[in-house]
Formats: C-alpha cells, structure tokens, sequence
C-alpha cells in the first residue's frame, strides 16, 4: 500500500527474514486436485438433525443412506491403510453430531486412543447435551462450540436456551471447557441480525463472561432459498457497512473471532506484503491434507454435503473412496483464480474465495454478502495501519462495490464527503 508518490504507508517486513511463500495449489473441475494422509480429519456422522434451520447450509442437501454402529469397526480397521500420519485435529461432523451419540461415543473413544495427541472437537446446537454427556466432552478434551445466533436465534430456529434444562447443560459445559479454552458459541450474521455488538452482548450477559469466545461471526453464505432470503439486499449493503464497522472499531466485536483473526490477517497480508498466489480458499477443504469422510470410507467435497448429493456444477460430491485415495479428484470446487470476480478484488485476502463449490445465483449472493462483510475488516486494518479510514475504492470493480459507507463518491479524485462520521481523517484510495 502505498501513497501517490508511491511511497508505501505501511511498515513492511524484510521480505528476507521470511520464510518462502508458495503458491497455493489450484483446484477446478478441468484440473481436480486429489487428497493425502489427512492433517485434518473430518468425519460426518450424517445430516440428521433434530431441528431445522432457515439458513442451513444442509437443510437440502441430498441424504446417504445413514452411518450406525455398526460402521464403525471398518472405518477404525481402514484407518491404516490411508491416514499414514497421526492428524493434527479430527472434527466430527452431523447434521446434529449428537443425535449420533451412540455412533460418536465408540468412535471419538477409539479415536482418542489411536491418536492420542489430535485436537478433538464438535459444532452442536447444544439441545441434546446432558451432564453425563458433557462429562464425556471434556474427559476426552474435546474443544465444542455451540450453534446459537444471540439475539437472533430465532432466525435461524429452534432456541435451546428456552428449555431451562438445556440451558443448564450448555451452561455446565461452558464452565467445564471454557477456562481451558476449548469453547465457543457459533453465531452467525444475516439481514436480520446484523449487529456484532448485539450478539457480543448477548453471550456476555448469558455466561457473566467478559472474555466470552465467540466463533464465526461472518455473514451467511447462501446454500439455498433460505440463504437467499437473509442475504442482504441491494439498498442494505451500506448500512450494514458502517454497523460493522462501528462495532469493530469501537471495541464491541472483540470477543467474535472472525473480526479480531481476518483484522489481523489483512494487516499482515500488507506488513508481510503476502501475495494473492499463496491463498486457498477460506474453508481449507481445497488442501490436499484437509479431507472430510463418512463412516463408509466414501471422501466428500467437505463436511456439509453428503455422498449423494451433486455439487451445483452437476459433478457429484462423492470425489473418492478412502480404499483408493490417489484416484481421489476434487472436480466439485472452483479455486478463486478460476472466477472472474476474485483476482481484482479489493478483499480477496480477507474473503479468500467464499464457498468454494457454489455457482450462479447462490455464489453471486454469497459474493455480495462476503464483500460487504469483508470491507469493514478492510477498513479497519487501514485505519489500524495508517491512521486513516478509506470511504472509495478506484479500479476494475463494479461501480455499485466503489463506495464503501454510502457517503456519494463517484470517484477516487473528488473531495471528501461533505460529512464526516469518523474521529479520524477521511481519505478517498
């Protein structure tokens, strides 16, 4: 980043006294990437689930016949012949993981032993936890996060905190886990529930915990007809803009992971001068090491689809079986190289692509929710870095993606809005 006189503004890093960049590896349908002995491991268990969700990104997704019991001696006797190194983290996945129970208990314990030192962890809507239960979670050192929107829960469905039984076992777990950090509540934004500082609210006043963590925190990818519904509309992109921005920037989103980690990221992606080649999508699940499975060996686009299901570009998401792993292809996925939109965007360190197999209407209303979601954070690490918060973007994007707060620039060359709604210098770049 630099001034006109091309002068950089930043404080960059002696590009030698770090480690190499490499490129990262490009995935298409034309050109599939395959996978290797997983790092991360995740495994779905299936996509039932004991609510449904307006926004979930597996509420249409096509069902497997389902995984029980009694799969679980041959996915335990397979293991050798395809994870060849212990993995660093093993997830495991549903729909609601815990309807699974008496699939996810002899698996994770037999798991556990295997890999001893693997990080375990689980995303639940909390409403089946129990004392017994939670006993289990924390003896095996699982790290859980728990599905829930705060303030907006009812959104997106069914709110467990009603039950006051329930909300007591979230409560037992939250203590159990959290001093060990190894707890989060998963919320996420949409049109109608767009306030970080609410939702930060919210779990502070629930737990009585200041330095409650917060996971995701990013705006809803649309999947379906449900995520078209909450994705934000034309007329409401520069209003969320600045919301956004006025929670980070005042403090009152510091517990939301997903503000505080991509802040920081972008600020470095400028300190560090990182190129746009050594990004992968921002799932992860395009890495050679990262693979999601069920319990039948079958290798999944990701753990949100099931091996029944067809990708949006008519390949199915089936890509392999765990029996033949180098025969594996990854022709469900567009790396963001591969779109027209992402290698002159603005955010694409922040963004990192978005979903990664979505097509046509849903990517494009994914798109306009990532940027939107994405400019605040841009904004930030700007004014972080140089003292100054940009309000207009210049270049080869759209004229409607320009304007960052709505404040009437048509171009990067006029004066400075005629108001001035931050307690800094307002620049046009």
């Amino acid at each position: 980043m630099t001034d006109l006189q091309g002068r950089s503004m930043v404080r960059t890093v002696d590009p030698t006294l770090l480690a190499a960049t490499q490129d990262a590896l490009v995935t298409s349908r034309e050109a599939p990437l395959g996978k290797t002995s997983p790092r991360v491991l995740k495994i779905s268990l299936g996509l039932s689930c004991n609510y449904s969700c307006e926004y979930c990104s597996q509420r249409f997704v096509a069902r497997n016949i389902e995984t029980n019991p009694d799969d679980i001696d041959w996915f335990l006797a397979s293991l050798d012949s395809w994870v060849l190194t212990p993995p660093d983290a093993i997830e495991f996945w549903g729909g609601e993981p815990l309807v699974y129970i008496k699939t996810l208990r002899p698996l994770a314990d037999a798991l556990r032993q295997k890999f001893p030192a693997a990080r375990f962890s689980v995303i639940t809507n909390g409403s089946l936890l129990n004392p017994e239960t939670n006993q289990w979670l924390e003896d095996l050192e699982f790290t859980v996060s728990i599905s829930h929107d705060g303030p907006g829960q009812h959104v997106r469905g069914p709110d467990p905190l009603e039950d006051q039984q329930v909300r007591t076992a979230i409560l037992d777990l939250y203590e159990r886990l959290a001093p060990k950090e190894r707890f989060s509540f998963n919320a996420m934004l949409n049109r109608d529930n767009q306030s970080r500082a609410e939702i930060q609210s919210f779990f502070v006043n629930l737990t009585g915990d200041p330095n409650v963590l917060i996971g995701e925190g990013g705006f809803v990818d649309a999947y379906d007809a449900g995520g078209i519904n909450q994705s934000l509309r034309e007329d409401e992109f520069h209003s969320f803009r600045r919301q956004a921005f006025h929670d980070i920037r005042h403090g009152k989103a510091s517990r939301i992971a997903s503000v505080r980690d991509r802040v920081m990221s972008f600020v470095n992606s400028l300190r560090f001068m990182r190129p746009a080649p050594s990004l992968g999508q921002k799932c992860g699940m395009d890495r050679p090491d990262s693979i999601a499975v069920d319990l039948k060996g079958n290798v999944l686009t990701c753990q949100n689809v099931s091996a029944a299901a067809l990708a949006p570009n008519g390949e199915s998401h089936r890509i392999g079986h765990t029996s033949q792993l180098d025969q594996v292809a990854l022709k469900t996925a567009t790396h963001w190289s591969h779109r027209s939109e992402c290698p002159k965007c603005p955010v694409l360190q922040i963004c990192k692509g978005s979903c990664m197999f979505l097509e046509g209407p849903l990517w494009e209303a994914s798109c306009n929710n990532a940027y939107s979601d994405a400019l605040p954070i841009f904004a930030s690490g700007i004014e972080f870095l140089t003292g100054l918060v940009p309000v207009f973007i210049d270049g080869d994007i759209p004229e409607a993606r320009k304007d960052i707060f709505g404040f009437g620039h048509t171009n990067a060359n006029e004066t400075v809005a005629t108001r001035k709604p931050f307690p800094v210098q307002v620049v046009a770049a």
